[in-house]
């Protein structure tokens, strides 16, 4: 099973979301651990999962579906939220704002109280089953103003707001994900920590849960923790020379 170390009531809110057949939305920052939720989450009901990464070429006709050439002969191929629909599985949209906004619009239907899926193209309506679901995320600290989920739309959904664990439940994280000791880990978390204060100073994003578990899995396959962290603590987090300088100050600081 997908491992996930809880930090809230998350599981107990989408639990009673989806029981209700209500969609959920996840919002909070980059590799805080949103997606691994999800595959979490459709393992614990057991139900297929169908993810899209959104991406600004990303239309409404990507999702539903659209007639095909082949072998001579024009064809119908679902897309995946019509693939989820008929599988009755949840449709995760991941960092949905980055799509064009007629996916938002495509959406509605099946996340009111209609839960219906219109294919103008096929002259049907699909009606979803008990068991579909949509869960949309994105991270609202990262976004241009141009890419801000509406208003209107968030109403439309329960909402989850994840953040990073605190640093013991960070810790155990890294452990159980790359395998590294906990004193180990514990000095991976305290940089990544330090990092993220670093936002407030120009830097863009500071080191995610995700990258700490990569530099954990690095020393573990071998390389020294100075080497793992320059490769993922600060090489994925900064091109800017001032940036870097700052970065490599707070390994010293932690390794020494």
């Amino acid at each position: 099973m997908v491992y996930y170390r809880a930090h809230g009531n998350e599981i107990a809110v989408f639990e009673t979301a989806a029981k209700r057949k209500l969609p959920v939305l996840l919002k909070g920052p980059t590799g805080c651990g949103k997606t691994r939720f999800v595959r979490f989450m459709a393992e614990r009901l057991g139900r297929p999962l169908v993810t899209v990464a959104c991406q600004e070429d990303l239309a409404a006709a990507d999702l539903t579906g659209r007639f095909l050439l082949e072998g001579g002969s024009t064809v119908w191929r679902d897309g995946p939220l019509t693939r989820a629909v008929r599988e009755g599985a949840i449709c995760y949209l991941d960092e949905v704002v980055e799509a064009r906004s007629d996916v938002m619009t495509v959406l509605h239907p099946l996340t009111d109280d209609r839960r219906s899926l219109p294919l103008d193209r096929l002259g049907e309506e699909l009606q979803a089953p008990d068991n579909f679901l949509v869960v949309i995320s994105y991270n609202p600290g990262y976004q241009a103003i141009s890419k801000e989920l509406k208003e209107s739309t968030r109403q439309r959904f329960v909402s989850l707001t994840f953040d990073y664990p605190s640093a013991e439940i960070e810790a155990e994280i890294v452990v159980a994900e790359s395998g590294v000791s906990p004193d180990l880990a514990a000095q991976l978390v305290k940089i990544g920590r330090g990092s993220r204060n670093l936002r407030s100073h120009g830097l863009g994003e500071g080191a995610s849960t995700r990258l700490l578990v990569y530099a954990g899995q690095l020393v573990v396959a071998g390389l020294s923790l100075a080497d793992a962290a320059e490769a993922t603590l600060v090489g994925s987090l900064t091109d800017d020379a001032e940036m870097t300088k700052a970065l490599r100050e707070l390994l010293k600081s932690v390794l020494g």
